[in-house]
């Protein structure tokens, strides 16, 4: 784990839940995570973003000027979500002179499930709608599967390909339990915290990698097109 030697303010909008971060240099830190109930609600992102990152920053003694850099998950996940985080993230780091870094949302999400820890990795799936799934694989510090939108049809057959099961977690592990189980894939408890993707996971995710670029990762084209 990276001790923080900066102030670090993190976000991510990629599920229906909102999550916020403030990790302070000293390492402590306070956040708001998605309740499991929020991930599979209506979003909010618009209305509870930001009196989400205005309560973590009260909670851990930070001020604006006291930031060295704003992290925010880029995706995939909600295209509209993703959008709104992003815009964020960088419209603070502008507003107040500050880096901000993209992370992945895959990749937060399997951190706060330790990703690098688990024997056989974690599965990070997020509901992309339209009957499919976002999905990477992590395990050992690495990235065993790239991020990918995927059918559960697809799905299913890169399962069939790993040699022991993973953790899956997230709210498309949810949506997809009966796919998964039956490859016989682990997914964590519906009620639990793991399935949030979490502001200290895209904190500390862009401590490691401070200069990654803070665009959106869609992977596929947005739900709704203009009309010709």
């Amino acid at each position: 784990m990276v001790s923080p030697d900066r102030n670090v303010i993190g976000l991510d909008t990629s599920t229906a839940g909102v999550a916020a971060c403030a990790l302070r240099a000293d390492g402590r830190f306070a956040e708001r995570v998605p309740s499991p109930e929020s991930l599979l609600g209506r979003p909010a992102h618009a209305r509870e973003l930001m009196p989400a990152l205005a309560a973590v920053m009260e909670e851990a003694e930070l001020g604006w000027s006291d930031l060295d850099l704003v992290a925010v998950s880029r995706g995939p996940g909600s295209f509209t979500g993703v959008r709104i985080g992003v815009a964020t993230a960088r419209g603070l780091g502008d507003a107040h002179g500050i880096p901000v870094t993209g992370v992945v949302s895959l990749r937060a999400l399997a951190e706060g499930a330790g990703g690098d820890a688990a024997p056989e990795g974690v599965l990070a799936l997020i509901d992309a709608r339209r009957g499919e799934v976002f999905a990477g694989l992590y395990g050992g510090g690495e990235e065993l599967w790239a991020p990918a939108a995927l059918a559960p049809e697809a799905l299913g057959r890169r399962l069939e390909t790993l040699a022991g099961p993973p953790l899956a977690v997230g709210d498309g592990s949810l949506r997809f339990r009966a796919v998964l189980e039956a490859a016989g894939i682990r997914v964590a408890p519906e009620d639990s915290a793991l399935h949030a993707v979490r502001g200290l996971s895209v904190c500390r995710l862009a401590l490691r990698a401070p200069d990654e670029p803070a665009l959106p990762l869609y992977l596929r084209e947005p739900d709704a097109r203009p009309m010709a």
